[in-house]
């Protein structure tokens, strides 16, 4: 393998960076870093920007051959989308909120349009009354092309008016549709002659407490009267445009709202966003009038991203300290300066860091201080301001908790070394040390999330690596609360499958969550948690004939070497692969924090698919998809264990044919890279090539320097190098200090020059060691973003474009780049 692997010409010589010894000795143990100097948190040195600009000139220089097939790969991704679309309207109050994506915009429009009938019970079977629909440029010319292809001569308008006739005489333009029956009414949509828009109308049902098998709806004189419901097309309520993020974003490199739709006031007419304009996750918070558009108050400066309506007319919120750690919880009234906000509480331990929650009716904020493994709680009083917070669950260290409230109780998830997967508890709000068991402990079964309705719960849980969605049904308000039976599980198609929940209604009977499987789009449901029927109201358009039926989604086990079952999802094109290990792959990992990477579909991956790529996920010790056991033994002093299970993964798929070393690519992000650096330093003879995407990778370094962002947050993760056992342990692993003379795989390594969760330091030091020390000839690119920061760039196309050149790289490691005039 060379690093003219394609079709390019040699390119220019790699940049080496200049060697300064920087010596460092801890509990007798010597490391020289020579590439320290690369750390500059001011960002301006000029020797270190040369640095990054010479890398990533070296970078493109290596992929200009390529730079076609990233063109092609770029329109292909794109092509796949639905470029003017709207999310999932939310109810919330008299409105319909929705993100609308506009044809060629990087960015969103936040929207709402008021409900006809907001006094109406909610339904799953709900529509949003729309407008007349946009024709595209891009539509117009695809049915121009179309009408040409067919007819090869001029003067075609006659023609085409016969078509149009033709095909609009075979329909019968005065219609219903099959009525659906619903309570205590039929439903159903009715087609006007002449008329390009429905009406969505219903009439009473005479007798619906009859058997409705041989049902007909009446009508005629002596029938029920019709009712038209909602009104559509001109007569539709108008779509009002809150704000617009492509103008906002029009004079920033770099432009980010955090959770718009979430921070409407409960009166419907404030909102408020939070506003990052570099990347480095530094907020500035703006409340705006939601009719007008206009600015409210003076904008909040410096603030992180939780953010939440305490009534109409103030804002509780969440700020850093210098190693921007969120420590100090705010109230700030509307009309009121910054300077004047009171601080509901600091947090002075440096290991905790403060979150901001609401309860789903509104009514309780919670504020949690929480470390890696421990977790205290307060409760803000919203029609009780002046109370401030009240402790709700003390810190015990090694317990954690979330919270919300119902009625007279707080519902109380925890979990403690005892009950390692979660208990679920209830509390009087006047007594909250009296604690009821609603949920026990289960060994097997890992409750992540709940979400509570007037009616119902939801447990949101994980049971042999899959998920589950579990429905029960509460005692009416005011009776007591016992041990919780017979919940009702949702069933899904998929065998390996994602399921998130979204924002639903606190007093409705509806749960909205969200499905996908690495062959399924996203596809928004709304549950009715009384009769268990779910309605689809939104699955994401992937253009280009994609056909989910062409896919094949899996589950397997590989077995680490301690003898751990691993599960791994994979996907792959079932006519494109032959698995007889001549197939190319790519195997992700992240293995950290306990978070679950389940398989979820992504459109853009199906340009690897349809090349013949199979595409796994490693599920390795770290995460948590198989339970709390899972997140412990792959942390501190058993992270080696995320290691050594994604090297068996591997080494599992090469054994069963899935592919051949000379095939296998791997690919992860954030600590995923840290997983990146450390399995190539242990067997880089594995893998053909490897993608370390804002790879945490100066471990010990890192570590030790408490100035750092994250650091002491995360000593409960990594372990603390200051003690000895830590020291050595992490040093064992850490990328940076274990890259030796011998041959590495084609890599690609990427970071974000304004990131404050991994310095772009971190990955600029672990290439420039790997230049020096390295034996092979293989590429080594380092692709620093300059104006941007841990999730990279934000518009939405740019996105695809980095994803695109990603692909590049691999099948130019792969030898799979097409010759000139090849398909």
């Amino acid at each position: 393998m060379s690093a003219a692997a394609g079709n390019c010409s040699d390119p220019v010589a790699p940049p080496a960076a200049k060697k300064v010894e920087h010596r460092m000795e801890m509990f007798g143990d010597v490391r020289i870093d020579n590439y320290y100097w690369l750390r500059d948190d001011s960002r301006a040195d000029p020797d270190v920007l040369s640095h990054l600009q010479r890398e990533n000139a070296y970078t493109d220089s290596v992929m200009v051959g390529t730079k076609q097939l990233e063109d092609n790969l770029f329109a292909e991704i794109r092509g796949r989308i639905k470029e003017d679309d709207i999310s999932a309207p939310t109810r919330r109050g008299p409105y319909y909120y929705y993100s609308r994506y506009l044809e060629g915009k990087e960015y969103i429009q936040h929207c709402r349009r008021l409900i006809p009938d907001s006094e109406a019970p909610p339904s799953v079977y709900d529509k949003m009354p729309t407008g007349p629909e946009k024709v595209t440029t891009q539509s117009k010319k695809k049915y121009v092309n179309s009408l040409k292809s067919l007819i090869k001569d001029t003067g075609t308008k006659q023609l085409e008016d016969n078509l149009f006739a033709e095909i609009r005489g075979h329909i019968k333009e005065d219609d219903i549709s099959a009525p659906t029956c619903r309570g205590s009414y039929y439903y159903y949509d009715r087609y006007l002659e002449g008329k390009e828009y429905i009406q969505h109308c219903r009439r009473l049902i005479p007798d619906s407490e009859a058997p409705p098998v041989y049902d007909k709806m009446p009508t005629g004189p002596e029938a029920p009267p019709e009712q038209v419901i909602l009104p559509t097309g001109p007569e539709a309520p108008p779509e009002q445009v809150i704000l617009d993020e492509n103008i906002k974003a029009q004079n920033h490199s770099f432009y980010h709202v955090a959770a718009f739709q979430a921070r409407v006031n409960p009166s419907n007419k404030l909102v408020a966003y939070a506003e990052d304009t570099k990347g480095d996750e530094k907020h500035t918070v703006y409340v705006i009038d939601a009719d007008k558009g206009a600015t409210v108050g003076k904008p909040l400066k410096n603030v992180t991203s939780y953010l939440e309506w305490a009534g109409d007319d103030a804002l509780v919120y969440i700020t850093m300290d210098e190693i921007l750690r969120p420590d100090k919880v705010w109230l700030h009234r509307l009309g009121t300066e910054q300077s004047d906000d009171i601080c509901l509480y600091h947090e002075k331990d440096d290991i905790f860091s403060l979150d901001l929650e609401v309860s789903e009716n509104k009514k309780f904020l919670f504020v949690a201080s929480e470390s890696k493994n421990t977790t205290s709680t307060f409760y803000f009083n919203v029609s009780k301001p002046e109370d401030g917070l009240q402790v709700l669950t003390p810190r015990i260290y090694g317990e954690e908790t979330r919270v919300s409230h119902r009625g007279n109780n707080f519902f109380i998830r925890r979990r403690s070394d005892l009950f390692y997967n979660s208990e679920l508890l209830a509390c009087p709000l006047d007594d909250v040390s009296n604690t009821t068991v609603l949920i026990p402990h289960r060994e097997s079964v890992k409750i992540t999330d709940m979400q509570l309705f007037a009616d119902h719960l939801v447990l949101f849980e994980r049971e042999n690596g899959s998920q589950k969605v579990t429905v029960y049904r509460l005692p009416v308000l005011g009776e007591p609360l016992t041990q919780l039976q017979g919940g009702c599980s949702i069933d899904f198609d998929d065998p390996v499958f994602s399921v998130d929940q979204s924002e639903s209604q606190f007093s409705s009977n509806i749960l909205r969550f969200t499905y996908s499987s690495m062959r399924t789009p996203p596809s928004v449901y709304d549950h009715d948690m009384d009769t268990g029927i779910s309605v689809v109201k939104k699955i994401e358009t992937v253009l280009g004939g994609f056909d989910k039926s062409n896919y094949v989604s899996e589950r397997k086990w590989a077995t680490a070497p301690d003898g751990t079952q691993i599960p791994m999802s994979i996907v792959y094109r079932k006519n494109m692969v032959k698995l007889n290990a001549s197939d190319p792959l790519l195997l992700y990992g992240y293995g950290s924090y306990e978070i679950c990477i389940d398989p979820s579909f992504k459109g853009s991956r199906l340009s690897l698919l349809d090349r013949g790529f199979i595409y796994v996920i490693a599920h390795i010790r770290g995460g948590g998809e198989m339970g709390r056991p899972w997140y412990d033994n792959g942390k501190l002093l058993k992270k080696k264990n995320t290691f050594t299970d994604f090297i068996a993964c591997a080494e599992y798929l090469i054994e069963k044919g899935y592919c051949t070393k000379e095939k296998l690519c791997i690919n992860g992000r954030s600590a995923g890279g840290l997983l990146m650096g450390a399995v190539l330093n242990m067997r880089p003879d594995l893998f053909r090539a490897a993608v370390a995407g804002v790879p945490f990778l100066d471990a010990v370094t890192t570590m030790l320097d408490p100035t750092i962002p994250l650091t002491t947050s995360e000593w409960e993760e990594w372990g603390d190098p200051r003690t000895e056992e830590y020291y050595h342990y992490m040093k064992s692993y850490s990328p940076v200090d274990n890259v030796r003379a011998q041959n590495y795989p084609h890599i690609l390594v990427t970071a974000g020059l304004n990131d404050s969760r991994v310095l772009y330091s971190e990955p600029a030091k672990f290439v420039a060691k790997l230049r020096d020390l390295k034996t092979d000839d293989n590429m080594l690119l380092f692709k620093c973003e300059m104006g941007a920061g841990h999730f990279s760039k934000s518009g939405r196309f740019e996105k695809l474009q980095e994803e695109a050149f990603t692909y590049a790289f691999l099948l130019k490691a792969l030898n799979m780049i097409p010759t000139h005039g090849s398909a």
